[in-house]
């Protein structure tokens, strides 16, 4: 399985700090950010990425990751978004790197306390399809948010709502997915959403009808950093324990899907 980062963005919400810099290069406590995404890659066994940026600043990922062999990478490459059509449209690119093998998506100011290891294990052994993380948050307004048929974690999900008004539940998609070849045929059919963007909630809710999208509820701490009070926090909380090293299990293994293909 490969790994692909999705970096881009003009980080509009970070300014003045990104005026002069990509996002994805601020620091989160003791690192620039872009590390700890490749960190959570490297945790599940992933040792070729792409990542996916744009921007004035695309140059300086180089002048910091390199080849990525110092961070543990085999392959290290880069591709560069022109403007800002959304997650699908950035994860089109990464087509020709995929090639046609399953692919895990993190978006590059996710940070998550434990690991994805067994949930990318148990997607590599699911014989296509998606598989979503969600987490429990306090703010499941300001994200994609799964509505389930019964109990989370324990029935299937039967939409997911983009940044809804009235969530249907606490549990937000979070910034990991995993997804088989066809993906990027998906991403390719996407018509702009009113906002413009290509959503990657569209392309979950097509794998939803195709009916083997899996989902697992992530254990541990999860935050974006895609905002001042969500980059302090997330500076916070690697603080005080950590990212990406928690050993163990690292979330409830819900296998719930609607009609899960395996």
């Amino acid at each position: 399985m490969k790994g692909v980062i999705l970096a881009g963005g003009l980080g509009s919400r970070l300014r003045p700090l990104t005026l002069v810099t990509n996002k994805h290069l601020l620091p989160i406590y003791d690192r620039p950010m872009i590390h700890y995404p490749i960190e959570c890659l490297l945790n599940a066994g992933i040792r070729d990425v792409l990542i996916v940026t744009g921007g004035d600043h695309a140059g300086d990922f180089l002048r910091l990751l390199r080849n990525g062999k110092h961070l543990g990478l085999r392959h290290l490459e880069f591709a560069y978004q022109e403007g800002e059509g959304g997650i699908a449209d950035a994860l089109r690119l990464a087509e020709d790197f995929a090639d046609d093998d399953k692919i895990c998506v993190v978006l590059g100011d996710n940070i998550i306390q434990g690991d994805i290891r067994q949930a990318a294990g148990d997607f590599f052994s699911q014989r296509s399809g998606a598989k979503l993380l969600l987490k429990e948050v306090s703010d499941p307004q300001r994200f994609g948010v799964a509505r389930f048929e019964g109990e989370p974690g324990a029935s299937p999900i039967t939409e997911i709502i983009e940044k809804p008004a009235n969530p249907p539940s606490n549990f937000a998609v979070t910034g990991i997915y995993f997804y088989d070849g066809a993906v990027f045929d998906m991403c390719n059919s996407l018509k702009p959403s009113e906002r413009g963007e290509l959503e990657i909630t569209d392309v979950n809710n097509f794998y939803l009808q195709r009916g083997d999208l899996t989902y697992d509820i992530l254990d541990g701490w999860w935050t974006d950093a895609g905002t001042i009070e969500s980059l302090y926090r997330a500076t916070n909380l690697v603080a005080d324990g950590g990212a990406n090293k928690v050993e163990g299990r690292p979330h409830k293994s819900a296998q719930a899907a609607a009609g899960t293909s395996r």
